[in-house]
């Protein structure tokens, strides 16, 4: 019997380079990054419907003593959120070599690791 093969889905800040490897680029932040052109960016597709709730992002904070509260919430938003959205990105992420990519600093805790997290559940 053949072994599951789940999808590759990268994570990668918006303020590095693309490469060949990304495949598709989804952005996963509610707002455009800071300082980063829209042409040069090289984003296929955001997902904004998707980003945590201004309200979820201004309690979090970057704090780490509040990631996992932020983990439990956002993932909370997720199952809320409109489920065309998430089969929209589920169905990319299955059929297509794909990147996340997003803006915070902390690239172990962030939003787009939790949404990682959440889509490959659904897979």
């Amino acid at each position: 019997m053949a072994a599951l093969r789940l999808p590759r889905i990268g994570l990668k800040r918006a303020y590095e380079a693309g490469s060949m490897d990304d495949g598709l680029r989804l952005l996963v932040e509610r707002l455009w990054p800071r300082r980063v052109r829209r042409c040069d960016a090289g984003i296929d597709h955001w997902f904004k419907d998707l980003a945590p709730s201004a309200e979820l992002r201004r309690w979090y904070d970057h704090a780490p003593e509040r990631w996992p509260g932020f983990r439990r919430r956002y993932s909370d938003e997720l199952n809320a959120v409109e489920q065309s959205a998430v089969e929209a990105i589920v169905s990319l992420c299955t059929n297509h070599r794909v990147t996340f990519i997003f803006a915070a600093r902390d690239e172990a805790r962030n939003s787009a690791v939790v949404l990682r997290e959440y889509v490959l559940e659904k897979i």
